[in-house]
């Protein structure tokens, strides 16, 4: 292999051949739920990697832009799972790619069958990577046409039908006005027996971009070229000259005065190689490409380049990027903890990653402690830091190190950082009398650990994360479902707090089981089975010329547990019977015993992939004979339902997910889903349009069994799921069973959404409790809500109230509740709640009685019941997966009555905790001579009368120093390091605002990179700088020591003037087409927020009315301001839903008519996704000017600019004088502008948050 040499060596020649041999393909051994011999290649048409099993057939495709890593050797857990000795690949031929948009990246490990061949691909894949992402937008737009237009037409033969196009439009996130318009386009670009080749599928795109040619009107209006044709989408528009002059006035582009320069961008951009001359000129569709491309960004790229000069201050100058958790996926108590957690902080660019290290089975382990969270090995955490922390940065990475090992093991941990980052390890001060702290640029290449340092007073080894009297799980029963669900439970002080209740790994095995009753082959219990399957498959035949293979499932007509196929051969209908057989708690299905099956869906899948051989034939299974109405014998359909009736049905089932449909009165092909969210129940109208059943406007589906099934996996309205079917027998039980009164039934908690809402309408509060007497009246516990109530003048009201539904109560035992009245304990509730916002309910054990059900109940050997006091009918029972750990959960609880009754708390329990902590705050020698800089202080934090450089202290973000110590913060943190951390209660993993503690110099704000928030975007934008570094070096008045965080910001830097214009390529949430709108927030001191309206049913090229209002946003302080656009779609429920965003330091902005680069929460980029927005960035005393003056007074004073040369005007042979070299300004990111705006609206909105 050594003859290939380095990347950089490698001849232009050879590279081609690379790229031509992974075309070809080559067979690879394929790592993923098997192993597997497949053909790995390169599609260089669409820019991705595929793996087939055969030439007709892809099993899989990955996008190379999302690429984001190309690892070397067996280094990730594909290959651990198969270590069982036949695997002969070295670790030499061996590599995996990493690729995806989320946190969590996908992998695809391969074995190639040499050393050569595993290294063409590595080098091959790199150069293809590199190719992508700077690719001009022209290329990618082409690309993606074929991979579109290839994810329709399988065979892959160059060419589009009309039925194609029809599926593939709504995946593009596009309506078309009409079917008949769309035909005309279709005839318009040349279609030939009914189809389109690649060049005409491209026309057909141009034609449909083309509808947004309003655009075009902004530059006929103010712009300063003349543009020429505008009526079709190839009509020549903007020649040369006139598109120098649009960059030079427009877009205050200083390099547009080299027409050289002007002339190759154009050229970029056209699609015709004979119109490649030296006078290029646009068509419409060329320039509407460059207007949204990232060549037309609205970000300067010099400011994403390293500044050397900036990396030579004392390291507590910076910001440094940093994150907490950082071995979690997920949230706080049950996510994965991963070792590429860690890899994917750190080629994120992050320099600060968080250890928590605990006691392990003969070495130490990371998880974090007290969850269920998973555990890894320190030193494999260790080891992936070593190679992976400076591949994006090379400057250097703190190690924040939450100690709670045993002395003999923090001796491990200190031996295995010696061992594996050797010379790396940063042992010994950059100068040993030094009053500061090194720069960066002392530091490049090192590791430097934060951990507790024997000669300092105090330590950090302790989090704001509550010490819990008992945790882990529970079961509960259900009686909606009639099951036990297994929940994770905290008992904190009196109470039990328990999350969403989840499935175990055996359940969804049993669930996959029954994925064939949703399928559309499946027919049930048929009546006249064989003779209505024959019947059936006959007809179906019959009318579609079906061919061998087609077939159903139904349930077999001898053995009512088996299942039989029917299918078509030789023009008549065989049946074969699937059987079955149990092992342990599995059921296995079999057509051949030697072949066997985990379900009958594994098994249908199996033989329409692969033959079935029988003695008499061989046989592959085709197409599916759909049951007619699959939905008729689902227990949630109701043909004879009225609205009222099935609101009724929904208030008796006290759970958000519960639903049912019914069929509308007096219309066949028309239905509604009927569900409960958010406490309240809603109705959704479905039409059945032909074959299909449309969901609101846009959204289809094939039956109503595959909307459910759909809806069962995505949310349907808000967080809401679709879970509990309302069946006739779960209405009747809870009509008639007086003990399904349970945990379930009342609403003992807030939900996150609901925190700040306010209240229902006509809500009252008990001030007493009340018992009822009679059938028809509630019985409420003082302080419980009673809603939706109706007065009467008797002194006897109704409401709703624990599952009752209007039922009486007296007026006098109840206070009227304002509607803007705020749940206060609910806020209290979620703030101490140690669950945070997973918590799904609390039960006040001290305020229950406990009873020990030793003859079991509800198939449980053995349970627990909490019997509420003030509540008869209120219970809950609950059992564990042992006798043993039921008892401790019973020890405590009873404690808690215990200690409740007799009002007497022992503290024996917290000396003995404050003992432990005692004992963990011990550090081993061996570790504390590997702390040089930040050594935590954990005593007098508060305090800032003495520190030195080379302690660090660290605050929980709600425990920060107060505001009258902060110019004293201030101080400190030019000297010394800061870290803040989430609260113990973010358990879900959300993440605080980081930028008032970046106004207090805080260097280090830690932040759960695997949440997808607004602050991770804004810690993304502002680490995004300085060439990803992970270092930004503070402002000078940040710096200067004179700067007041609280003072009152009075000076305005300059004005930004913004409208959006349009869109393009917006991603889709689901099946329905967006119906997109854009916020537009500003950042910083001050949050300022717009929005425009909504643009219906498209995804694809929405355009807002030029008609739209700018709006003009106050900048203070630039350095650290930010402005953030959010693209969310309006669903169904009028609610808004999460796109896409883009977030940038206002400092680098460019004026002018810009693309805005889209990302998805995670900050990826999105494949094309960009918004056309007119943005103006102007100083104070120019931005009453720019918003008012008339289109010809601007057009008057560019006229009345020096002249220096002439340009030309193509279209109207007149001579205009040429811009002037642009005026140095005091302030750098001020540009003048030339074109006029409409009044603008200034809308301020404090502690305004994002859908995202």
């Amino acid at each position: 292999m050594a003859h290939w040499g380095k990347q950089g060596e490698i001849t232009e020649y050879r590279k081609s051949m690379i790229k031509r041999e992974m075309e070809m393909g080559m067979v690879m051994t394929v790592f993923r739920q098997k192993v597997e011999r497949l053909t790995v290649q390169v599609i260089m048409e669409t820019r991705q990697v595929a793996w087939t099993r055969t030439a007709e057939k892809t099993d899989g495709v990955l996008d190379l832009f999302e690429i984001r890593e190309v690892r070397p050797g067996r280094n990730s857990k594909d290959f651990e799972r198969f270590k069982d000795g036949k695997d002969k690949h070295d670790d030499n031929t061996c590599f995996t790619i990493f690729y995806g948009s989320q946190f969590v990246l996908n992998t695809l490990s391969l074995g190639a069958d040499s050393v050569e061949e595993a290294y063409k691909w590595l080098i091959g894949l790199e150069m293809l990577i590199q190719e992508t992402l700077t690719a001009p937008t022209p290329v990618l737009i082409e690309s993606w046409l074929r991979k579109m237009m290839y994810s329709v037409n399988q065979t892959k033969t160059n060419s589009i039908s009309m039925k194609e196009l029809k599926t593939l439009l709504p995946l593009l996130n596009y309506k078309p006005p009409s079917a008949r318009s769309l035909k005309d386009k279709f005839m318009e670009v040349g279609a030939k027996h009914d189809r389109l080749d690649f060049e005409q599928f491209h026309k057909l795109y141009n034609l449909i971009m083309f509808e947004q040619n309003e655009i075009l009107e902004e530059f006929k209006k103010d712009c300063s070229f003349i543009l020429g044709n505008t009526d079709k989408p190839d009509a020549s528009v903007v020649l040369l000259h006139d598109f120098q002059r649009f960059l030079i006035y427009q877009q205050k582009e200083s390099w547009a005065s080299d027409l050289n320069k002007v002339r190759e961008l154009m050229t970029t951009f056209i699609d015709d190689t004979m119109r490649k001359t030296n006078d290029p000129e646009f068509t419409v569709s060329e320039f509407l490409n460059f207007l949204f491309s990232k060549e037309n960004c609205l970000w300067d790229d010099k400011l994403s380049e390293i500044n050397n000069q900036d990396m030579n201050n004392p390291l507590s100058h910076y910001w440094i990027n940093s994150s907490h958790n950082t071995y979690l996926t997920g949230d706080q108590l049950r996510s994965e903890s991963s070792t590429e957690a860690y890899v994917r902080c750190l080629r994120l660019g992050c320099r600060c990653v968080e250890l928590d290290c605990w006691e392990g089975p003969g070495e130490p382990i990371i998880y974090h402690g007290w969850t269920r969270t998973t555990k890894i090995k320190f030193e494999d955490v260790v080891k992936a830091i070593n190679q992976h922390a400076f591949v994006t940065s090379e400057f250097p990475v703190i190690l924040s190190i939450e100690e709670h090992c045993p002395l003999e093991q923090q001796r491990q941990m200190a031996r295995i950082f010696r061992e594996v980052f050797g010379d790396k390890l940063l042992l010994e001060p950059v100068e040993h009398m030094a009053e500061q702290l090194p720069s960066p640029t002392h530091l490049k290449g090192k590791i430097i650990l934060k951990h507790k340092k024997l000669s300092v007073d105090g330590g950090d080894t302790s989090k704001d994360f509550k010490v819990w009297q008992k945790q882990g799980d529970l079961e509960m029963w259900d009686p909606v479902n009639q099951r036990w669900n297994k929940h994770y439970c905290v008992i904190s002080d009196v109470k039990l707090y328990y999350a969403e209740e989840y499935e175990e790994d055996k359940e969804d095995l049993r669930k996959d089981q029954d994925l064939h009753c949703s399928e559309t082959w499946f027919h049930g219990a048929i009546k006249e089975g064989r003779l209505m399957a024959e019947r059936l498959i006959h007809d179906y035949c019959t009318e579609t010329r079906g061919r061998d293979g087609t077939f159903l499932v139904r349930q077999s007509d001898s053995v009512p547990t088996d299942i039989t196929l029917s299918f078509w051969r030789s023009g008549r209908v065989q049946h074969c019977r699937i059987r079955s057989f149990s092992e342990g708690q599995n059921i296995y299905y079999y057509l051949t015993a030697n072949l066997q099956f985990p379900s009958v869906y594994a098994l249908i899948q199996h033989y329409k992939e692969n033959l079935l051989h029988c003695q008499d034939f061989e046989l592959r299974l085709t197409d599916a004979v759909p049951h007619p109405n699959p939905h008729v014998q689902q227990g949630w359909f109701y043909r004879n339902l009225s609205r009222g009736e099935a609101e009724d049905y929904l208030l008796r089932i006290p759970r958000d997910g519960a639903f049912l449909i019914r069929q509308r009165e007096g219309e066949p092909d028309s239905f509604a889903i009927t569900f409960r969210g958010d406490g309240k129940v809603k109705h959704c109208r479905i039409q059945k349009e032909g074959n299909v059943y449309l969901l609101g406007t846009t959204t289809e589906f094939e039956s109503l069994v595959e909307m459910v099934n759909y809806f069962k996996k995505k949310p349907l309205y808000r967080k809401t799921k679709l879970r509990y079917p309302v069946t006739p027998d779960l209405v009747d039980r809870f009509s008639t069973d007086k003990d399904t009164a349970s945990l379930y039934e009342m609403k003992t908690y807030v939900e996150p959404n609901e925190i700040e809402s306010s209240l229902p309408k006509n809500t009252v509060r008990a001030v007493y409790s009340y018992q009822a007497t009679r059938p028809d009246e509630l019985t409420f516990s003082k302080g419980a809500l009673i809603h939706n109530v109706s007065k009467d003048n008797d002194g006897w009201w109704k409401g709703d109230h624990g599952g009752n539904v209007q039922l009486f109560f007296p007026s006098n035992y109840v206070e009227e509740v304002s509607n803007n009245t705020k749940l206060d304990f609910g806020k209290q509730d979620i703030a101490d709640n140690p669950l945070g916002e997973l918590c799904k309910g609390v039960v006040d054990i001290s305020k229950c009685n406990i009873k020990n059900l030793k003859n079991g109940k509800n198939g449980k050997l053995q349970c627990l019941t909490l019997q509420n006091m003030e509540q008869d009918g209120l219970h809950f029972d609950l059992a564990a997966d042992s006798l043993e750990e039921l008892f401790e959960w019973y020890k405590v609880a009873w404690g808690i009555t215990q200690r409740e009754k007799s009002k007497q708390f022992s503290r024996e329990q917290e000396i003995r905790q404050q003992e432990e902590v005692e004992k963990k705050a011990e550090v081993a020698m061996e570790m504390s001579d590997l702390v040089v800089y930040c050594q935590p202080r954990s005593k007098d934090k508060d305090r800032f009368d003495y520190y030195n450089c080379k302690e660090v202290r660290s605050f929980v973000e709600n425990k920060t120093p107060g505001k009258s110590l902060s110019m004293d913060f201030l101080q400190y943190n030019h000297k010394a390091l800061s870290r803040i951390y989430p609260k113990g209660q973010r358990v879900e993993s959300s993440n605080y605002d980081p930028y008032p503690l970046w106004a207090l110099g805080c260097h280090m704000a830690a932040l759960n990179f695997q949440t997808a928030d607004k602050y991770t975007q804004l810690n993304h934008t502002l680490f995004n700088m300085n060439g990803r570094t992970g270092y930004i070096l503070q402002p000078e008045f940040l710096r200067s020591g004179r700067y007041d965080p609280l003072q009152e910001k009075k000076d305005v830097n300059y004005n930004i003037i913004i409208r959006v214009i349009a869109a393009r390529h917006l991603p889709k949430l689901g099946r329905s087409i967006s119906s997109p709108f854009v916020e537009i927030e500003l950042c910083g001191h001050t949050e300022v927020k717009s929005k425009t309206t909504v643009y219906r049913d498209n995804g694809l090229n929405p355009v807002w009315k030029s008609t739209t209002q700018p709006v003009c946003l106050k900048v203070y302080e630039p350095e650290l301001t930010f402005l953030r656009f959010v693209v969310n779609e309006e669903d169904m429920f009028s609610d808004p839903n999460f796109l896409a965003q883009a977030t940038f330091p206002v400092k680098g902005i460019c004026s002018g008519y810009r693309s805005v680069p889209l990302k998805n929460g995670y900050n990826e980029n999105l494949e094309l996704a960009s918004l056309l927005v007119d943005i103006k960035v102007l100083q104070p005393e120019n931005t009453e000017e720019e918003l008012y003056s008339s289109s010809s007074q601007l057009r008057k004073k560019q006229a009345d600019l020096s002249s220096e040369g002439l340009l030309y005007n193509t279209h109207t042979k007149i001579k205009l004088s040429s811009p002037p070299h642009q005026p140095l300004t005091s302030n750098p990111f001020v540009r003048e502008i030339s074109t006029s705006a409409h009044g603008a609206k200034q809308k301020k909105l404090k502690n305004s948050t994002f859908y995202s």
